[in-house]
């Protein structure tokens, strides 16, 4: 069986990545089992260059073809924030997704509403030869108040898929892994491992 590393430690981000690729013929390998202490920085200037360092990064220590990702939302009345610092997002140590929320509708309170925003994907496979390859996902919608739902995890439940009135924690995982920025990029990613591992 072809072994494919996913390169990122965030439990959420997993769970989603191993639904999203389940249907392929691979064996997925994720970091704490073979790489539990390989620490990388996520502090480039774009989406694709923090997925394109992780991916070389865990591509190096582990020889394995890795995908990786690097995502964020985008707030637009906030200029784009929190974007590339999503997960960065509050300055507490140790701060919680529920504390980033919070942090976010706080700045956005003061101003007019609807705060229209996007969540943006963009996912990095890197090859043992050095070759990297990106897809990216967009998903549109706004930002709520009030949070909705118990599914997901970060940002998702302030969310609105303005479509489907849900927010993205209202959704089930097979709703989610139809719509969803990560979805998007990697089921675009899917023919470019197909060429990779021949099936």
């Amino acid at each position: 069986m072809n072994r494919l590393l996913l390169a990122t430690r965030n439990p959420g981000k997993l769970i989603e990545m191993q639904a999203l690729l389940v249907d392929l013929p691979l064996e997925l390998v994720l970091p704490r089992d073979i790489l539990p202490n390989l620490e990388v920085s996520e502090d480039g200037s774009t989406y694709a260059e923090n997925a394109a360092r992780k991916a070389r990064a865990y591509q190096k220590a582990s020889g394995m073809v890795v995908l990786s990702d690097d995502s964020g939302l985008e707030v637009d009345a906030l200029g784009g924030a929190p974007g590339l610092h999503s997960a960065r997002y509050s300055p507490i140590p140790g701060a919680t997704d529920a504390d980033r929320r919070k942090l976010l509708r706080a700045n956005l309170a003061p101003l007019p509403f609807p705060w229209t925003a996007h969540f943006h994907c963009t996912v990095a496979v890197a090859l043992p030869g050095g070759e990297i390859f990106f897809t990216e996902g967009n998903c549109p919608g706004e930002i709520i108040p009030e949070e909705r739902g118990t599914n997901g995890f970060g940002y998702d439940p302030i969310f609105l898929l303005s479509s489907r009135g849900l927010t993205m924690a209202e959704l089930i995982t097979s709703e989610k892994n139809q719509v969803s920025h990560r979805a998007l990029a990697i089921h675009a990613v899917k023919p470019i491992l197909a060429q990779i591992f021949k099936f």
